[in-house]
């Protein structure tokens, strides 16, 4: 479990394909705290540190995970937001993220607007999934707030801060991202897709 606050946006330094996986080669400043077996966020997505030396570790991402998240357009030097998971001790500053990413998302504006950023994306309504404003939702492992709620679509604000330690400094239009809805209106969303499917068999079966 994360809370979608990136501790770092570190740089790719190699990438190995074998078979239908990739294994991700990554720098960062807390290289040295982790562990073979550690869940860590990598713009969004969960993965397991499998290797580790002084200064790099490596984490693997199966053929699914690349199918349906950024990882596999990753480039060496492309950074990436790194989020540890969460302790019992920590704060909770952003929202409950899984890390598992539920689609991608394309970029389609970026305004600055004196000295923060708006960024605008796309999303493919089909898959039922919504935001909802003032909701939360989690972009390349961010948590952030919706702004401008639509079908498919939505905005998110970024301060100064935010920008220049995460990725974002680097998405601009025509860049893929992923994107984590909030847990809570997930279930919801079942729940409510399953009550109206309900009740629409029992009017056909009346009918």
């Amino acid at each position: 479990m994360f809370s979608g606050i990136v501790e770092e946006a570190a740089p790719v330094v190699r990438l190995e394909k074998e078979g239908g996986n990739l294994h991700i080669t990554m720098k960062c400043s807390f290289v040295k705290d982790l562990k073979i077996d550690q869940s860590i966020a990598h713009n969004g997505v969960c993965l397991t540190v499998v290797r580790k030396d002084d200064e790099t570790y490596t984490v693997t991402a199966i053929h699914e995970t690349l199918q349906k998240t950024n990882l596999g357009l990753l480039k060496i030097g492309d950074k990436v937001n790194l989020e540890r998971s969460m302790t019992l001790d920590k704060l909770l500053d952003g929202h409950l993220v899984q890390g598992h990413v539920d689609q991608t998302a394309i970029c389609t504006e970026v305004k600055e607007v004196d000295g923060s950023w708006y960024y605008t994306f796309e999303y493919d309504p089909s898959t039922g999934n919504i935001t909802v404003e003032k909701g939360s939702i989690s972009v390349n492992g961010v948590s952030l707030t919706v702004v401008n709620s639509q079908i498919g679509k939505f905005s998110v604000a970024i301060i100064p801060y935010t920008y220049q330690v995460t990725n974002f400094h680097q998405i601009q239009v025509g860049t893929v991202v992923n994107l984590e809805f909030d847990i809570i209106g997930k279930y919801i969303q079942k729940i409510l897709s399953a009550q109206l499917e309900h009740w629409k068999n029992q009017i056909l079966q009346k009918s």
